[in-house]
């Protein structure tokens, strides 16, 4: 039989079982229900309204008036309504009578008093047969509950043995099958290819079982056959990495050589002609190179070694080892595809690259200092020019020595960039710490600036929190960075707008921003503000500048123990900021 067929035999059997004993609970319970009716309608209505004809004989005197009368008779109609039980109709009629009697005017007060105390009787007669049938038909009830009780309890057990042989056997036909695969699986996955599992009953679990032995059998025809390939490839691998020029090491999972090349025993001193297999604690203690490298602390900037008795410059990259996760924890919820198997580090050698780059920074401090001069002269020279005192100009000439006193001033101001970046390249940035008041930093700030803004018409609004420490920090760079900033802020600001300039204290440092209400830094170009040589694409109506002045902004800043960055919105401007730490 098919594993479906099995399924929906044994959920419609379940499903029979339970709609057993729900009939029978349902059909106890309208008897329960139907007991409880008759208890409570009819004898407690009675009940009822012999209660509210007392009351008006309590309340009111005799002979009764119409109103009360009306009062007495409108109940005194219910019960005849509602005549249920043996004597009952015969001690009504009699109320009927005495209530009449109630009603005469023409009585004495004695005899009023004894048609009083006849329908007070009667009252306790209907009363007492009500009475009487309720606990009759509460016993009967009780009866009824405790059958029902009996039944349910019985229907209940006999429901309860069956689930529990059926939750007992059922699974069964499903699990076992199941476990015998899970456990020819996690054989497989062991690499025991020879496994094998077989199913008396033809079913779909026998297909599955012919399937695995299959795939089993492949399997272990592959394992086979390609065992000698797999050989072939690591000695392919292990000679190409052993004729690489970069040092290569590899450690696995348990912290020991995988594998070394030539290379990495040179640049180490590593002189052991057979390191794979040996633990990286035991070389690590007779060699501090090969363990700093292998705890990581190498990774990140260039560093230098001495090799052949030379200067080489490396950088060191690592990379984790990950391998299919053959083997399952069967505690953990997760199943995790892959491990690590290890780590390969390899060290770069970059000293061409570095000595290029040393001749690029030398070259541009040189050729950054050489120009100085003439450009402070043609400076100079347009400044005379421009003077009226060595002769006028006509007003294309007057043109011309502005565009010349500008081009030169912008030159001037690359020069001087270039310069600083020199200084940042070859990490020989001079700094003058001094404790100093934020003050007197962004006056000398917007004084160098104060006459750019002015062409535009722009506020510099300035809000400098009060009681704000001293900081410690190099007074000239930092108001260069000022500048900086104010000088983007004036070039993408629109005319007669303003520009805020904020100090304030965060968390044990001084931050210094200068907001702008331009147009603003798109997210795709805001990572890459401080990348040296990038540049915002413009719409031609700003000069572009060189692409330096914050990436040098940037270093000076984190020269200084500092932090720099900027918040920015299209369409709302932007906020340029950096945070000193305090004076100590």
């Amino acid at each position: 039989m098919k594993v479906k067929n099995k399924l929906r035999l044994g959920f419609g059997f379940l499903f029979i079982v339970v709609l057993f004993f729900g009939a029978v609970s349902l059909f106890y319970i309208n008897e329960i229900s139907n007991s409880a009716k008759v208890i409570l309608k009819d004898n407690y209505e009675s009940l009822n309204y012999t209660r509210d004809m007392r009351s008006v004989i309590d309340q009111y005197d005799l002979p009764l008036t119409a109103d009360a009368a009306n009062k007495f008779n409108s109940p005194l109609v219910k019960e005849e309504h509602n005549i249920t039980e043996v004597g009952e109709l015969q001690a009504t009629q009699n109320l009927r009578s005495a209530f009449t009697q109630l009603q005469n005017q023409t009585y004495t007060a004695a005899q009023l008093k004894q048609y009083e105390r006849a329908a007070r009787r009667y009252l306790r007669d209907i009363d007492v047969v009500n009475m009487r049938a309720i606990v009759l038909k509460n016993e009967k009830a009780h009866v009824a509950v405790e059958n029902a009780t009996i039944f349910l309890g019985l229907a209940g057990a006999f429901t309860f043995l069956v689930l529990f042989s059926f939750t007992l056997n059922f699974p069964s036909i499903i699990s076992n099958p199941l476990n015998a695969l899970l456990g020819g699986i996690r054989e497989i996955s062991q690499k025991n290819y020879g496994e094998r599992i077989h199913f008396e009953k033809n079913d779909e679990f026998a297909e599955v079982a012919n399937a695995f032995n299959d795939m089993a059998a492949r399997l272990n025809e592959w394992e086979n056959s390609n065992l000698s390939k797999i050989m072939s490839e690591k000695l392919r691998i292990e000679t190409i990495i052993e004729q690489m020029h970069d040092a290569i090491i590899g450690i696995n999972e348990k912290q020991e050589i995988l594998f070394i090349n030539t290379a990495a025993k040179n640049i180490l001193s590593l002189n052991e002609e057979k390191l794979q297999g040996k633990s990286i604690a035991g070389i690590s203690q007779n060699n501090d190179l090969f363990k700093s490298i292998i705890e990581g602390r190498k990774e990140g900037k260039p560093f230098k070694i001495v090799v052949d008795g030379k200067d080489a410059y490396f950088q060191l990259e690592t990379r984790e080892i990950l391998v299919p996760n053959l083997t399952r924890d069967t505690d953990s919820p997760i199943a995790i595809a892959t491990k690590s198997a290890g780590k390969v580090f390899i060290l770069r050698n970059i000293t061409e690259f570095k000595e290029r780059d040393e001749a690029k920074s030398n070259f541009i401090a040189t050729i950054s200092h050489e120009l100085k001069t003439p450009i402070s002269a043609i400076k100079m020279s347009a400044a005379l020019l421009a003077d009226n005192r060595v002769g006028g100009l006509n007003a294309e000439q007057d043109q011309l020595v502005q565009h010349i006193s500008g081009d030169a001033e912008r030159l001037l101001k690359i020069t001087y960039e270039l310069l600083d970046l020199s200084q940042v390249e070859t990490g020989n940035i001079q700094l003058n710490f001094v404790p100093t008041r934020v003050e007197k930093i962004i006056e000398y700030a917007i004084k160098a600036i104060k006459f750019d803004a002015d062409q535009k018409g722009l506020i510099i609004k300035e809000s400098i929190a009060p009681d704000v420490p001293e900081i410690n920090a190099d007074v000239e760079k930092t108001a260069w960075v000022m500048i900086n900033f104010l000088s983007n802020a004036i070039r993408y600001s629109a005319a007669k707008s303003k520009i805020l300039v904020d100090v304030s204290i965060k968390t044990g440092k001084v931050q210094f921003s200068v907001q702008d209400f331009g147009k603003g830094i798109d997210d795709k170009y805001r990572a890459r503000l401080f990348d040296r040589y990038f540049q915002v694409p413009t719409d031609g109506q700003n000069k572009s500048g060189t692409g330096l002045g914050l990436a040098i902004s940037k270093e000076f800043i984190i020269a200084q123990g500092g932090d720099i960055g900027v918040e920015s919105e299209v369409g709302v401007g932007s906020r340029f900021y950096f945070d000193l730490p305090l004076a100590t």
